[in-house]
């Protein structure tokens, strides 16, 4: 990392809560570190009342700017921490990752959320979720039935939406409105519903502990020190007044689109139909050919389709690709 990073990034980066937790911790809040780069203040009387919220940045170590972001946002709030008004963990997801400025050590993070791991078992990042899942099921314990979990990223690609969210299908239907109330607040300008686990992060916490759960795209990856954080405006606004308990209006709707289907690697021989710079949500007509893997020959369904995450670079038996229509 270089040297001319303000501190207030240096610390989150590598996960040194030093500063932030004392502040907390001098006004009263109970603060911990279960694991490396995890940070837990939660108010010292419990009430079921409090909202929980898990805000995760770096689970790809090269997605640096919503730690940016989330470092002065979070700087300014321990300075004035009494403003708190919710129970928050505080996770930045691949420290290690981060520090080499690479995507991963060995494999890709959000891919390990899962109870079954197959070859990805012995991988530094399989260590490294089975930290993350205690430390998250240890923090949500306890706390009351309104839960978040914002797991904020950068993409690699551009895209036709170039903030956009995934949210699970099996968030309860009042949470789930209100939390794409809240994305399109943060400047969020497409939703895509996903009705089955890829092993992220988000979805973990919204199957296994009730969060309202969302995997943020905030628009396209830089280098640490050196994003453009008037991308990122809307969505700190939003995420301030969350963190306050601060009621917002405004905002407009994020256009909602479904998974019509997922496309998985199933050998070695798999190929997309479209080159690597092919941007996020370009639209295919039906019948045309996304993939070939072998026999198997991956073809769009409905009249139009929109392709999402393409990426033949996957290991083999993980999503190398979405394909979404628009709700209604």
């Amino acid at each position: 990392m270089t040297a001319t990073l303000p501190k207030e990034i240096r610390a989150l980066a590598e996960g040194d809560f030093g500063e932030v937790a004392a502040r907390f911790a001098g006004a009263g809040f109970t603060v911990g570190e279960p694991a490396k780069g995890v940070l837990t203040v939660k108010a010292a009387t419990p009430s079921p009342d409090r909202p929980a919220v898990l805000l995760s940045v770096g689970v790809h170590g090269d997605e640096t700017g919503p730690i940016e972001m989330v470092a002065y946002a979070i700087d300014a709030l321990s300075r004035a921490p009494h403003e708190l008004a919710v129970d928050l963990m505080l996770c930045v997801g691949n420290i290690d990752a981060i520090a080499a400025g690479k995507r991963f050590i060995d494999a890709d993070l959000n891919r390990m959320f899962r109870d079954r791991r197959g070859d990805l078992a012995g991988t530094f990042e399989a260590g490294r979720a089975d930290a993350l899942i205690a430390a998250t099921a240890a923090f949500f314990d306890g706390t009351g039935p309104r839960r978040w979990h914002l797991d904020l990223h950068t993409a690699i690609r551009a895209s036709r939406y170039p903030r956009f969210a995934i949210v699970p299908e099996l968030i309860a239907d009042a949470s789930r409105r209100e939390l794409i109330a809240w994305l399109g607040l943060g400047g969020i300008d497409a939703v895509i519903m996903n009705p089955a686990s890829a092993g992220t992060y988000s979805y973990w916490t919204a199957e296994r502990h009730g969060t309202a759960g969302t995997t943020v795209e905030l628009g396209r990856i830089g280098t640490l020190g050196r994003n453009d954080l008037s991308q990122f405006a809307a969505m700190a606004d939003a995420l301030a007044g969350l963190l306050r308990g601060h009621a917002r209006a405004g905002g407009t709707a994020p256009i909602v689109f479904n998974t019509a289907q997922s496309i998985t690697k199933l050998s070695d021989a798999f190929t997309m139909s479209f080159g690597r710079d092919t941007e996020n949500f370009t639209p295919l007509k039906k019948g045309d050919v996304i993939a070939r893997d072998g026999e198997t020959v991956y073809t769009v369904q409905h009249d139009e389709e929109c392709v999402v995450f393409p990426n033949p670079d996957v290991r083999v038996g993980l999503r190398a690709g979405i394909m979404v229509v628009r709700a209604g």
